[in-house]
């Protein structure tokens, strides 16, 4: 199955919403950890965005899984991207 990047950017102005709502999106992701969809998922150190390594069939897929997100649809995601990505060395490579 192809895997994506989802790259959120993160904006100061969000960070106490982010704050707020961070256990459901954490909760969410985890759902999706256990169904083998989202494969990694964490934070940029410097809290600009985050990046999470999903397997599905598209990047609509994606795109609409990701509207989903509680950081979505509660407006805490200034802008974000889906690549498709394509490891060639490590322990992700199937």
């Amino acid at each position: 199955m192809p895997l994506f990047v989802v790259e959120y950017t993160y904006s100061a102005v969000t960070a106490a919403g982010r704050d707020e709502h961070r256990t459901a999106h954490r909760a969410w992701l985890a759902d999706l950890v256990e169904q083998k969809t989202v494969i990694v998922s964490g934070p940029y150190a410097d809290d600009s965005g985050a990046f999470i390594v999903v397997a599905a069939d598209t990047a609509e897929t994606v795109e609409q899984l990701f509207t989903q997100d509680p950081f979505v649809t509660h407006g805490l995601v200034p802008t974000h991207r889906i690549i498709e990505w394509t490891p060639v060395l490590g322990t992700l490579i199937h």
